[in-house]
C-alpha cells in the first residue's frame, strides 16, 4: 500500500500549520505540493522532519511557483523538466526508492494558469500554457515507467468538474481549446484519470474555490483544476480517491483542497 497526496499549498511557509494538521490527520506516504513560493534554501524542511517525513525533492524560486515533493519513505530525484521554457520552477519528478514501492515514479506538476484572456494573440501567458501543455504532450509520448503526474494543471475538462458549463465556456481554465489541449495530452500515454476512475462523470467533483467567493461552501463555485492521472499498469492498482474538501474552511487556507489516490502495489 502507499498513499500519495497532491496539494496547492499557495505558499508553504504560510500555510505549514495547515499542513502539518493535513499530514497528522491523513498521514499520506507521499506529499507533492504545487507553488511553494520559496527557494529551496527556504523551505520548512525541519518543520516536516518533525513530523516523520524525512525525504524531499524540492524545485524552488524566489517568491512565485516552485514545487516539492516530501515523503516518509525514500526517494530520488527524477527528473526536473522545464516545459514553460523560461526557467520557472513548475516540475520536479522522483522515484520511490524502497523496493516495496516497485520504482513508482511521480511526477509533480504545476500548469500555468494563463492570465484571462483566452487569446494567445492578445495574452502572452495564453500561449505559455498552451506550449506548455504541448511540451508535456511531446514528453508524455516516451514514458515507459508506472508513472503517476498530477498536480495543478489549472483546467477543468469536464462539465461536471465546473460550477456553471455555459457560463465558463470563455473563462480562461474551462475553454475548448485548453480542454482539447489536454485531452491530447492524456491520449499521449493513455493516462488514466484516477478522480474520474473513482469519482465517475457526473458527479460533483470540485478542487479549487475562488478567494473572492465570500461564503465558499454556499456560494460552491468550484472547478476541478487538481488533477492525479497515472499510466496504465498503475491506474489498475488504485483503490480508493479523497478529496479533503474540509480543508478549504481552515484558517488562512489555500484557495485549492488537497487530493490523496491509495495505490495496492
Amino acid at each position: 500500500m502507499v498513499s500519495v497526496a497532491s496539494w496547492n499549498i499557495n505558499s508553504v511557509r504560510l500555510r505549514m500549520p495547515s499542513v502539518a494538521r493535513f499530514l497528522e490527520e491523513q498521514a499520506p506516504d507521499v506529499l507533492c505540493l504545487q507553488e511553494i513560493k520559496c527557494q529551496e534554501h527556504q523551505f520548512p524542511y525541519d518543520a516536516f522532519r518533525a513530523l516523520g517525513y524525512e525525504h524531499f525533492a524540492v524545485h524552488g524560486q524566489k517568491g512565485y511557483h516552485g514545487v516539492a515533493t516530501v515523503a516518509k519513505v525514500p526517494l530520488r530525484e527524477f527528473s526536473r523538466h522545464d516545459w514553460q521554457a523560461n526557467g520557472e520552477a513548475r516540475h520536479v519528478g522522483v522515484e520511490l526508492t524502497d523496493p516495496a514501492h516497485q520504482g513508482m515514479i511521480i511526477e509533480n506538476v504545476y500548469v500555468p494558469a494563463g492570465g484571462d484572456e483566452p487569446d494567445r494573440e492578445i495574452n502572452a501567458k495564453f500561449g505559455q500554457k498552451l506550449d506548455f501543455l504541448e511540451r508535456m504532450t511531446r514528453w508524455a509520448d516516451a514514458v515507459d515507467r508506472p508513472t503517476l503526474i498530477l498536480g495543478d494543471f489549472n483546467i477543468a475538462p469536464l462539465e461536471s468538474d465546473v460550477w456553471n458549463h455555459k457560463q465558463l465556456l470563455k473563462v480562461v481554465s474551462h475553454t475548448p481549446l485548453e480542454v482539447e489541449t489536454l485531452k491530447r495530452f492524456m491520449d499521449a500515454h493513455g493516462w488514466t484519470d484516477l478522480g474520474r476512475k473513482h469519482i465517475p462523470d457526473p458527479e460533483r467533483y470540485f478542487s479549487w474555490w475562488s478567494y473572492r467567493s465570500r461564503d465558499w461552501r454556499v456560494n460552491d463555485r468550484g472547478r476541478r483544476l487538481d488533477h492525479m492521472w497515472a499510466s496504465p499498469e498503475l491506474a489498475a492498482k488504485s483503490i480508493a480517491h479523497h478529496v479533503h474538501e474540509d480543508c478549504r474552511s481552515w484558517e488562512k487556507p489555500s484557495d485549492h483542497v488537497p487530493l490523496v489516490t491509495e495505490f495496492a502495489l
